[in-house]
């Protein structure tokens, strides 16, 4: 599966960004997809990820207590991209973000990367 994240951009301290997560070659509902970041000099970290949605509502899971309450992540299956929806973000916010394809119902290793979206928070 091939994965593409974009929105990324400059804002201001207490801002929102929308992420989309897009595929150009595999219809998502069949995918695990979870948004991770790095920042420089700082290990890559895991926020959100959604479960496959192709045969029920898919799960939500958020992994990270500081992004928890401002970001949120869903699917818009017509289209076929992955969502997250960020809030109040804070300097500390500022990363690059990936979305990945994850195994084991979001609780297993990514195993499919997009190229990242750059995110800065500054005034």
């Amino acid at each position: 599966v091939q994965l593409q994240a974009s929105g990324g951009g400059l804002v201001q301290p207490g801002g929102s960004l929308r992420l989309s997560c897009a595929s150009p070659d595999s219809d998502l509902k069949y995918y695990h997809i979870g948004w991770f970041r790095q920042a420089p000099e700082k290990e890559r970290e895991k926020l959100s990820c959604v479960t496959m949605s192709a045969y029920g509502p898919g799960s939500t899971y958020y992994y990270l207590d500081s992004v928890k309450g401002r970001f949120a992540i869903s699917r818009d299956n017509v289209q076929n991209t992955v969502i997250l929806q960020m809030s109040k973000l804070k300097p500390e916010d500022t990363a690059v973000y990936y979305c990945a394809s994850v195994q084991g119902n979001c609780w297993g290793s990514p195993d499919y990367w997009g190229k990242g979206t750059q995110v800065t928070v500054s005034s």
